[in-house]
């Protein structure tokens, strides 16, 4: 058997022929890069066979070859992308805003969670809030492979102030349509502001129809779940097994004696209602004590028959025997458990001495007074009068203004002017130690300002609303003497 072998380099170079019998001949070295090479095997003695029995081979340095692409799309699992998977996907990625917060997570799906208060690093874009233990940017080398933080999905999402479910100052909730609760807070009265309005211009910028989508995602899936259990349910009824009959039986039995059961526990549970004593007899035998914390001003007075709370008498006679010189004095917080604490002694016991071991820290005395003014169900500086305070603080002139403030404060309730009276006499007492304890009038009407007066009902204005109510108590410890003086108008 003969085989031939015939090699063909470029034909601008040079051509070799070799046969099994015969020699060879060494090619041109300086074409091997450059020339294409053709290898035929012929084993055939047809034209036709040695065509179909050929091969051909092109080889280049430069030419590497392509991987097939997989257009098959289960191979990219874009058929298990999820609706949340799609959103984030098309989510800018800017960030808005970012910084420290206070935070506290008090609802997860609706199920109420312990508050626990902590500071995270925050990071807003254009459709979540994302939550880090510190700083996104230098912490981004320590975090972990696959690590996730939490987020907040602002689709949906209701944002409010709140002052019911914490102590703290300056708390703004957001709720999400999962059911989510966030609480955010800040001492810092302008940061606060810029974040809550950050964050509401952010929701406010989504678009309505996701808005609506994402709230009605959740009540088409619970529909579409509870309709099924309804088919389930409608069809083990008609058909009910053999074997399943006595058990179906049974079960219609026993509702019937559980809907009797339920009429009697109502029935006694009305007669029950309608035989309890009132509020007036459980005060009278000293099963319920009147509450100081979170009732109304003149309730108080009346009830210890006086025109300024014993509590807010202690206090500032507690403040101004040790805490004059404190730096800080009722800007520092103190202790809120023990603040909490003496709340509750306050609540429930008559006598009181601040100048027990326990209360030794004046930051919890100053926080309690600060406290007791602030969740008065109407403030110092009543509803009535708000809008009043502020158009007074907004006249130029010095002489008028004062003049306006003190007519305004004549027509206060007795209750309300003689707790006023005392408070801001002692805070001017701070003041004159402003350079022992760092607390000017401006200090002052910082701490004070959203404490004493509010409007009664938020509105988009509050920043400028707090910048008048820091004024105003400024003013009013500025010019004591003319606004509380016995002098006539």
């Amino acid at each position: 058997m003969t085989s031939s072998l015939r090699l063909q380099v470029n034909p601008a170079t040079m051509e070799r022929s070799s046969t099994s019998d015969t020699g060879s001949e060494k090619p041109n070295p300086s074409h091997h890069s450059t020339g294409a090479v053709q290898m035929r095997i012929k084993n055939s003695n047809t034209h036709h066979d040695r065509l179909s029995q050929s091969k051909s081979m092109i080889l280049s340095e430069n030419v590497k070859v392509a991987e097939p692409i997989n257009r098959h799309r289960r191979n990219l699992s874009q058929h298990n992308l999820t609706i949340a998977d799609i959103i984030s996907n098309q989510e800018p990625t800017v960030v808005a805003k970012e910084g420290y917060l206070l935070k506290a997570k008090i609802a997860d799906g609706g199920k109420k969670l312990r508050k626990n208060w902590s500071t995270s690093w925050i990071v807003l874009t254009a459709r979540k809030m994302e939550f880090y233990k510190e700083s996104k940017q230098p912490a981004m080398a320590n975090l972990k492979p696959g690590y996730k933080p939490e987020c907040v999905d602002l689709c949906g999402a209701r944002i409010e102030w709140t002052s019911e479910k914490s102590s703290k100052k300056n708390v703004f909730q957001i709720t999400t349509v999962s059911g989510n609760e966030f609480l955010f807070q800040s001492d810092i009265d302008f940061l606060i502001l810029d974040w809550f309005h950050a964050i509401k211009n952010a929701i406010d910028r989504l678009p309505k129809e996701q808005r609506i989508t994402s709230r009605n995602l959740e009540f088409k899936l619970r529909r579409s779940s509870s309709i099924e259990l309804l088919n389930n349910l409608d069809t083990e009824s008609k058909e009910p097994k053999p074997e399943h009959r006595k058990s179906l039986i049974f079960r219609l039995n026993y509702s019937a004696s559980d809907t009797n059961d339920r009429n009697r526990i109502k029935s006694r549970l009305k007669k029950f209602i309608s035989r309890r004593p009132s509020l007036k007899t459980l005060q009278e035998k000293g099963l319920i004590k009147d509450q100081i914390f979170g009732s109304h001003l003149h309730s108080v007075c009346e009830h210890e028959k006086s025109t300024v709370p014993q509590f807010v008498r202690l206090c500032i006679e507690a403040v101004e025997k040790r805490g004059l010189d404190v730096d800080g004095i009722y800007r520092v917080s103190g202790n809120l458990a023990t603040i909490q604490k003496l709340r509750f002694v306050v609540n429930q016991e008559e006598k009181l001495n601040l100048d027990d071991s326990q209360w030794e820290d004046i930051h919890v005395v100053t926080g309690a007074l600060k406290m007791f003014f602030r969740e008065l169900p109407e403030p110092l500086f009543p509803y009535s009068l708000f809008e009043q305070f502020v158009e007074a603080i907004k006249i130029q002139d010095n002489a008028t203004r004062i003049k306006c403030i003190r007519s305004l404060v004549k027509k206060l309730p007795r209750p309300n002017y003689e707790t006023m009276k005392i408070l801001f006499q002692h805070l001017q007492k701070i003041a004159a130690k402003e350079s022992v304890n760092l607390m000017s009038t401006q200090s002052l009407g910082i701490v004070f300002g959203p404490t004493l007066l509010r409007p009664e009902k938020e509105t988009g204005n509050m920043a400028v609303h707090m910048l008048y109510q820091n004024q105003i108590v400024e003013l009013m410890l500025s010019e004591y003497s003319k606004i509380f003086g016995s002098g006539e108008d």
